[in-house]
């Protein structure tokens, strides 16, 4: 049962209802009722209660009616149930009396006492006092002290600053609500100063203080007198507990989470110069009943003894008590109750139902309940003990179960066909009513009968016995030795009864093999009365003992065989690092398993943050051999951190790798690896620049690692030498203002560590910097080009200190200030440079100054030049031409620039030469059957003509039959070939084009002006035909003008091949005007089409 909770219910809250919730468990779904205060709820007496599904709700809740003690009823037709007691209590806080209060008036050094007098209230409040005025709030401290058990302030020694006005708050600790008392003021007497007294407590705790356990104990103790006295506390017989917190000046002795152990005889002790005074009172923790034993739900025979108990502790000790139904259970002659232990003797149907166990103290109570059901039926089998039938093998034990259910517990009889049967030796009815017979044989077969019988009826069941020949099995070989990779059939065999079938199962180390589930390893093949285990590409994995059973439904039989397989062998056990020094490593390991093939020899591998990967490292000895399980790691590079594994090999090959060991770092050492590369670098004027490659951390050997950079000048003795304490320093810069430029230097570049130096590089020779330029580029001139370009040229002085790498060009517009300028870099010698991308008609100024590695050298004087204007915008159009043999007469509207647009100085002329003629297509109309048709031939001839003009034998033209009035049909061929374009200027609008060359061409017309060109005109396309193309003519000799063609130069670039000409239908929709033709020979068409193929 989910019970109900306490509530406190705020009579201001927006809520307006009180819900109670109880909910139970059951079968029926049980019905609910309430008490209050031990007196059933009539739902129907008041309209501001309702039942939802158990819980109770009160609308409009009033503390005078619905205030008290409630308790749940769940009942169903199994019995009822009682929750435990819950209070439903109402949070207020009234109004202080408006009566004046009187001041209080003392001396001063006097003590004080300013009373509360808390209107009612519930639950708790909290007490604050107010001084003077909201909300300035009376400090506590070692003088002044509010008591949150009477609210009162106590001031232990009254000062001239107390003097004011003082008020009570309370707050209540649910509803949050606060009032404030009327101002009580405290004056000061005139007539003197209260002298020194001892102390007088006027607040303690009580002489007995209760707390439950777990809670949080607060206890007060504060005194008046002069001076202000020490408050001190102690346990009698005991400690105070370290958990305890003293607060309030000491005033409060606070103990969280309160446990039996802290309970005892505590005292407050008060002292001041004039005295002392003390208070003892007893702390007693008591504990809620708690259950240690419940009740269980219990079903009976009828006529059988009922035993409950139920058990629970507590401080003080609980009692108990029994409700049947949710009342009170009375003695009885067969009922007894003791001690939390309940008897019913001989139960019977009336002492069916719902049972609770009540342990309660002076401080709370708990519930326990369980059911009882009382059993009375006739005797039933469950369906499938009714009928079946027990094979077995020969000389085995039988067990024919009979269980019947009923109640009171049935009488068992047991007959064998007819006949009741007896026990002997081998047969007999066991307790619960099974018949066991021993080392069975064919005599014992038949059919059995089991009756259960009691007062309300009876049961049998029946049962054949079949008796067997046992089975038995062969399983070979026995015992196997294999490599892995090999394979090796096991072969099982049944011996049974032919009566019985038979089924057989494999497992490997007592787990059935899973064959589909096994990578294609294992299979199973079954013959008639064995079953063969093929087992191929054997794995280290499946060595083992492997199991066959055959199963009958008489009995069961199984054996092993053993396969040992040998492999290559396990990783070696866990590495230790027995001994560290700067360049070895003394390693042990635990051997590994040799998988039935001696292990030959160890490998040692070695794993560092500058290795790739695992790597065999030399050891001593130098080869390990399989008895042995330790080694050393020689020729370790020191202070590297590394791992070691290990990897054994057999004659079957090697196996897997240990764990890694721990990582270890190896000892300091001096370094022994010099720098490399040591070289020379660009630097400033008086600097020498000594550069080298780093040495790796591998071979720093040690902590503090740094470089020794000497140096002297070429020809001197003594070296000058240099710490560099960076590892990764790759650099050092020498100056020294009396070098000259390009003074050769011996150097060399030495390393060190914390254990001492190491080697110095091979000696080189290097220069001093030369220095950056010392004269400023000379001759500057600035060019306008074009409408986004600038041509910058200078010249420099050769003489000048400091060879330059290249110069930088500065540029700005005139309206930029000098830092935002950009700048440009050549390198090398070069004297101009062409700047791009800059704005049309814009005024830019330059600086160019020379640069080398050292630095820059000054800068020119400025110089300026401006953009171009931007070139026409406006494209040539109404482009008109005339073509006359190999020229193109070409005329157009002029450009009219814009105003910010540069004048047209010309115009440029732009033929491409978009191909050579590649075909020749043919268009014509005809009539026929007064029905207007036209077709297309495309002609491609495959070959050029030859140097006779005749055609060659692949391209055969032959004459049709068609009448001798045909019109001429003229074909234009010529020997593939290339030309290129050419640009032409002009001023005029106006021009003559040639067009030199046979094929397609492509023309545009542009203006420029200074600032460039202008908007290209629309294309025009143009062909051309040269003196070298063969014009042949035929006459097809026709009766009518039947045919009219057009022909057209097709251009391809470039071309493909296609097939010889065919003829196709054109589109007849629109015909080209031709004229009316009246008839055309029915061969007309394909005569046309021979005479072009």
């Amino acid at each position: 049962m989910q019970e109900p909770d306490d509530i406190i219910f705020p009579t201001d809250s927006d809520e307006k209802k009180v819900a109670l919730n109880c909910e139970a468990r059951g079968n029926p779904i049980p019905n609910y009722r309430w008490l209050r205060n031990g007196t059933e709820i009539d739902l129907e007496s008041d309209y501001r209660y309702s039942l939802i599904d158990g819980a109770f709700i009160i609308s409009n809740p009033s503390e005078a009616k619905d205030s008290g003690h409630y308790q749940c009823l769940a009942a169903n037709t199994f019995g009822s149930i009682l929750s435990r007691e819950v209070i439903l209590q109402f949070a207020y806080l009234g109004n202080f009396s408006g009566r004046t209060r009187s001041a209080v008036s003392v001396r001063e050094g006097q003590g004080v006492v300013l009373l509360c007098s808390p209107p009612p209230h519930s639950p708790e409040i909290i007490y604050s006092w107010v001084f003077n005025e909201f909300p300035s709030f009376v400090a506590e401290d070692s003088r002044r002290f509010i008591s949150q058990e009477t609210g009162n302030l106590y001031i232990s020694k009254v000062q001239a600053s107390d003097v004011g006005s003082y008020i009570c708050l309370v707050k209540n600790t649910v509803t949050n609500a606060r009032v404030l008392s009327p101002p009580t003021p405290l004056t000061l007497r005139n007539d003197g100063v209260m002298g020194e007294y001892e102390p007088k407590i006027e607040v303690h705790f009580p002489f007995t203080v209760t707390a439950a356990k777990g809670t949080t104990v607060k206890m007060e103790c504060f005194a008046l007198g002069n001076p202000v006295p020490t408050i001190t506390w102690m346990k009698i017989n005991g400690y105070i507990p370290s958990k305890s917190r003293l607060r309030k000046s000491q005033a409060v002795l606070e103990i969280p989470n309160v446990q039996l152990d802290d309970a005892g005889i505590y005292e407050c002790r008060a002292e001041n110069s004039r005295g002392k005074n003390s208070f003892r009172g007893q702390l007693q923790v008591y504990t809620y009943p708690h259950w240690v034993e419940k009740l269980n739900d219990t079903q009976l025979d009828s006529g059988s003894p009922l035993r409950w108990e139920c058990k629970a502790t507590g401080k003080p000790r609980p009692t108990y008590r029994w409700l049947k139904n949710g009342l009170p259970l009375l003695l009885q002659s067969r009922i007894e109750m003791v001690n939390g232990v309940l008897m019913i003797h001989n139960v019977n149907q009336s002492d069916a139902g719902m049972y609770q166990c009540l342990a309660e103290n002076k401080y709370g109570t708990i519930y326990a309940s369980a059911e009882l059901k009382i059993l009375a039926s006739a005797p039933t089998f469950a369906l499938n003990q009714l009928k079946k039938t027990i094979i077995i093998p020969k000389d085995q034990e039988v067990i024919i179960e009979c269980k019947p259910q009923g109640s009171p517990k049935p009488t068992i009889s047991w007959k064998k066909g007819d006949k009741a049967v007896r026990e002997n030796k081998r047969i007999a009815i066991l307790p619960d009513g099974s018949l066991r017979i021993l080392n069975a044989s064919k005599s014992d077969e038949g059919k059995y009968i089991c009756r259960g019988e009691n007062v309300f009826g009876s049961a049998e069941i029946t049962a054949t016995v079949s008796v067997k020949e046992p089975t038995r099995i062969e399983l070979t070989p026995k015992r196997t030795e294999l490599t892995v990779g090999e394979s090796i059939v096991l072969n099982c065999k049944a011996i049974h009864d032919p009566s019985l079938d038979v089924t057989f199962y494999w497992t490997l180390k007592g787990q059935p093999i899973d064959f589909e589930k096994e990578g294609g390893h294992f299979e199973s093949i079954r013959q008639a009365s064995s079953a063969d285990l093929m087992i191929r590409n054997i794995l280290l994995m499946h060595a083992g003992r492997y199991g066959c059973r055959v199963q009958t439904t008489a009995d069961s039989v199984s054996d092993e065989a053993e396969l040992l397989v040998r492999g290559p062998p396990g990783p070696p056990g866990i590495v230790i690092v027995e001994e560290i020094t700067e360049s070895t490593a003394t390693l042990s390991w635990s051997p590994a398993s040799d998988n039935h093939s001696p292990i030959s020899s160890y490998n040692l591998q070695a794993r560092s943050p500058f290795s790739l990967g695992w790597q065999t490292v030399k050891t001593v000895p130098e080869i390990i051999t399989g008895d042995m399980e330790s080694a050393m790691a020689v020729e370790l590079n020191p202070w590297v951190e590394y791992e070691f594994r290990v990897v054994a090999t057999n004659p079957i090959g090697t196996g897997d790798p240990s764990t890694p060991s721990r990582m270890i770092r190896t000892n300091e050492a001096v370094p022994k690896t010099a720098p490399t590369n040591v070289s020379g670098r660009s630097g400033r004027r008086h600097e020498l620049v000594i550069a080298w490659e780093p040495v790796s951390e591998e071979f720093q050997n040690g902590e503090g690692f740094g470089y020794i950079v000497a140096f002297r000048p070429n020809g001197t003795r003594g070296w000058k030498e240099k710490m560099v304490t960076s590892s990764d320093a790759s650099k050092f810069i020498y100056r020294d203002e009396s070098v000259p430029p390009l003074t050769p230097f011996e150097v060399k570049v030495g390393v060190y560590n914390n254990k001492g130096d190491g080697p110095f590089s091979q000696i080189v020779v290097i220069c001093s910097a030369e220095g950056e330029p010392t004269a400023a580029p000379t001759d500057v001139k600035a060019t306008s080009v074009s409408v986004s370009e600038i041509l910058v040229a200078w010249k420099h002085i050769k003489e000048s200190l400091g060879r330059p790498q290249g110069f930088e060009i500065g540029y700005r517009k005139d309206m930029e200030q000098e830092d935002a300028a950009e700048t440009v870099k050549t390198r090398g010698n070069e004297s101009s440079i062409i700047l791009t991308g800059l704005e049309g008609n814009t005024l830019y100024h330059f600086t160019v100054r020379a640069y080398n590695g050292a630095g820059y050298g000054p800068p020119s004087s400025e110089v300026s030049a401006a953009t171009k204007k931007s070139p026409p915008s406006q494209a040539p159009n109404n482009l008109r031409w005339e073509q006359q043999g190999s020229q193109l007469s070409l005329g157009w509207d002029p450009v009219r620039p814009l105003a910010n647009e540069s004048e047209v100085m010309g115009y440029k002329k732009l033929p491409s030469y978009a191909g050579e003629v590649k075909a020749i297509k043919i268009s014509f109309s005809y009539t026929r059957h007064r029905k207007r048709m036209g077709s297309t031939i495309s002609l491609i001839p495959p070959h050029p003509p030859t140097a006779t003009g005749t055609l060659d034998s692949s391209l055969t033209i032959v004459k049709s039959n068609c009448p001798q009035d045909a019109q001429l049909v003229t074909v234009f061929y010529r020997q593939e070939g290339h030309s290129n374009g050419q640009v032409i200027e002009t001023q005029k609008p106006q021009a003559v084009v040639p067009l030199p060359d046979a094929g397609v061409y492509i023309i545009e017309v542009r203006a420029y002006g200074e600032g460039g060109d202008g908007t290209a005109s629309s294309q025009i396309r143009v062909p051309s035909y040269s003196d070298q193309w063969v014009q042949m003519a035929h006459v097809l000799p026709l009766t009518k003008p039947v045919l009219t063609t057009r022909v057209q130069a097709v251009q391809t670039s470039p071309p493909p091949k296609p097939p010889l000409a065919k003829l196709s239908p054109a589109d007849t929709s629109s015909p080209k005007p031709t004229p009316e033709l009246d008839r055309m020979d029915t061969n007309a068409l394909d005569q046309l089409q021979n005479y072009i193929l």
